[in-house]
């Protein structure tokens, strides 16, 4: 039986230093845990995608959130090692 998981929207800018570790940070952690392949992501591209971005309540990218609830959002004293962090805890949340 598969099971249900959280819809995770993420949202990210073109060219963010931050997104690009994010992205990095993500595809090592499908390598750690390939179940997580199958967690629904919507990602949205702020710029491209205004009206639904300006809809959520967040100032920094990557923002993540899990259903309708802010999970994580980046801040810019944020490592490599602390977006992966969050990514983790927050990929692990909707795959509960």
């Amino acid at each position: 039986m598969k099971k249900h998981m959280k819809k995770i929207t993420w949202f990210y800018m073109q060219g963010c230093p931050y997104c690009r570790n994010g992205e990095k940070a993500f595809a090592e952690i499908l390598t750690e845990h390939p179940e997580y392949k199958d967690i629904p992501i919507q990602k949205v591209d702020e710029r491209k995608e205004v009206a639904f971005a300006d809809a959520h309540d967040y100032y920094y990218v990557p923002t993540l959130y899990l259903d309708e609830e802010k999970a994580y959002e980046c801040s810019p004293q944020d490592s490599f090692n602390d977006i992966k962090q969050h990514f983790k805890e927050v990929l692990a949340k909707a795959f509960e």
